[in-house]
């Protein structure tokens, strides 16, 4: 029986989780996502294609919860009493972490990756040269791309339930100001940046007013998109009100490299971060 076979099997019954091997193929999953070998969601590899959501990944990790007994663990000066233990791979895979940065094991930080005062939730996967700032989380299963950077105070929420919902996708270049929440599956396109406070759901109306034709998303940031937080008046029983959203109003040039596109996008949109 493979593992994917085991981990469906008890899944559906979870009797099985009294079995050595199935014990054994939940935590060789773990594992193999602490590593990076594996991952909840992987990227497309062809233009057009979407996002594929392992979903019996994501049921490994929530029996990894079932199967594991509270234990506690001392850090230095500090002490965690908790069924999932801290990552202690930092040295080898490259990456640097500045107390008191957390990250559960079963989460994946590339090489180059810098972890200011953070959390990194199990199932996590952050792409080479990302930057988690100071105070910002990440959420179980969130997939965060290359090169990205996630200001101080950011919010990336957690997916792990149902099984098959899509987690939050950062991908490849986004720059995520300070204290912008991106939660419920949401998805924020390479390079796009998000100025501070903006917050985006799987739900969010997203709304392209570069032009006179204004054009709605949902839950979705495009790629190179500059994005603000707005508001639009909604009617409800007791009268009109203005409800949130968020703004398209720029694009990044794709004329320059990351880093000038970057300032000139921030500067010429006047965008906080």
């Amino acid at each position: 029986m493979s593992v994917k076979e085991s981990i469906e099997r008890a899944w559906n019954d979870r009797t099985m989780l009294q079995q050595e091997a199935v014990l054994k193929a939940v935590a060789s999953v773990i594992s193999q996502l602490d590593n990076g070998s594996i991952r909840v969601a992987e990227p497309p590899t062809m233009e057009g294609e979407e996002w594929v959501v392992n979903d019996w990944i994501k049921k490994a990790i929530l029996l990894y919860f079932v199967s594991q007994k509270m234990n506690e663990q001392e850090v230095g000066i500090f002490t965690f009493h908790d069924k999932i233990p801290l990552k202690t791979t930092f040295a080898r895979q490259g990456v640097r972490v500045v107390p008191p940065a957390v990250a559960r094991y079963g989460s994946f930080q590339a090489p180059g990756v810098i972890l200011m005062p953070s959390y990194v939730n199990i199932g996590a996967y952050i792409g080479e040269r990302t930057m988690i700032d100071t105070w910002a989380t990440v959420g179980s299963c969130a997939q965060i791309g290359k090169d990205v950077h996630l200001s101080g105070g950011v919010g990336i929420g957690g997916v792990l339930e149902p099984p098959q919902a899509t987690p939050v996708i950062i991908e490849d270049g986004a720059f995520i100001g300070s204290r912008c929440i991106v939660v419920e599956g949401a998805r924020i396109g390479k390079r796009a940046v998000l100025g501070a406070g903006v917050t985006i759901t799987g739900s969010s109306k997203i709304i392209d007013v570069t032009s006179e034709d204004a054009k709605e998303y949902r839950g979705f940031v495009p790629a190179d998109s500059v994005v603000i937080p707005g508001s639009y008046t909604k009617q409800f029983p007791g009268g009109s009100f203005q409800v949130p959203c968020a703004l398209i109003i720029g694009k990044r040039k794709a004329s320059t490299d990351l880093k000038t596109s970057l300032n000139d996008a921030l500067r010429e949109n006047n965008v906080s971060v």
